[in-house]
């Protein structure tokens, strides 16, 4: 994951202007410097504790990058150490570890935020423009298939309730996002099908409860092989004018009523709406520019952690009511 920030700070674009990388920080040594080696990094400070190579280049923000069980620890050095601190997901291993988070984030005066890059996927910003614009009449109900085979290895093969955990909340906040509605409730059902490759939790199928009564439905499934969907999954967003549908990646259909006569109503196709913003559309550049210029402008970031947290509830609700087979209210 470190080589796509690295990536992101690289690319053609004003973030190499605006940070300037002073250190890298891995248990594993060696992997720091082939990261440093890879880039061509030059002389930037290597180490195996955060905490000295904090003090020895003082830096302004902390960029975290680590597996789940160790994001509480490093994050809390990083606020500690006067650092602002941008995480990638999940923003922790429980509701109390996020609500310390915050707290903590509050009382050092950091901005804390999660790298929810598919929230800055292009379509992820048309479908929301799509929704604000009334189209498609009044919300209803949104529905969301992820079906991929996806053979990583490492440490999420050994995960519990891997793909809710590591995955789902890409999709859970993109619906969010989208809506634009609160998370109320959720009954999930969760499995890890035969043939699975991961230890625990591979699939799952989730309704959710949003506020105004939206529905949200999520079917999901890490070892699907075979006919995968996206990575941003395949979407329906029903309206009370008509329905919208996205592949994940380019193709959009829209269609809304015509007229009210007769049994079967007329249906038209509509545009959905270009981004109304391109630069919030680049996936990780496009997070990292926002939380540089939340640190700028002093306004809370789009994924800060108080937000995030809305999102991370709707994980571990699914996870609690997977466990217990039973509906399970969302609380942050």
């Amino acid at each position: 994951m470190a080589r796509g920030w690295v990536k992101a700070l690289r690319e053609p674009s004003d973030l190499g202007e605006r940070v300037e990388l002073v250190g890298l920080v891995d248990v594993h040594i060696a992997a720091a410097e082939a990261l440093r080696d890879d880039f061509d990094l030059g002389a930037i400070t290597l180490g195996t504790d955060l905490a000295a190579v904090i003090s020895a280049t003082k830096p302004d923000l902390l960029f975290d990058v680590v597996v789940p069980g160790a994001r509480q620890e490093v994050v809390s050095t990083g606020l500690r150490h006067g650092c602002h601190v941008l995480s990638e997901k999940p923003m922790a291993l429980s509701l109390q570890d996020a609500q310390a988070l915050i707290r903590l984030s509050a009382e050092t005066g950091k901005i804390h935020a999660i790298t929810q890059n598919r929230r800055y996927n292009p379509g992820v910003r048309r479908i929301r423009r799509m929704i604000e614009s009334g189209a498609l009449g009044t919300l209803t109900g949104i529905n969301a298939d992820f079906f991929i085979g996806a053979h990583f290895g490492g440490f999420r093969e050994a995960m519990q309730n891997v793909l809710l955990v590591d995955m789902a909340i890409h999709t859970f906040d993109a619906a969010r996002f989208m809506s634009g509605k609160v998370p109320l409730a959720v009954y999930c059902h969760e499995t890890n099908p035969e043939g699975s490759w991961n230890a625990h939790g591979a699939a799952a199928n989730a309704i959710f409860e949003f506020s105004d009564g939206v529905t949200f439905d999520y079917r999901g499934s890490w070892v699907a092989e075979g006919a995968p969907t996206n990575w941003d999954a395949a979407w329906r967003i029903i309206g009370t004018k008509g329905t919208l549908l996205w592949d994940g990646a380019d193709q959009f259909e829209a269609r809304v009523l015509a007229g009210s006569e007769g049994f079967f109503r007329p249906l038209e196709s509509i545009n959905v709406p270009e981004p109304s913003d391109i630069s919030q559309t680049l996936g990780h550049a496009s997070v990292i520019a926002a939380f540089l210029s939340a640190l700028e402008t002093g306004r809370a970031p789009e994924t800060a952690g108080s937000d995030n947290i809305k999102s991370l509830a709707m994980v571990f609700g699914a996870v609690e009511s997977a466990r217990t087979r039973t509906r399970v209210e969302i609380m942050t």
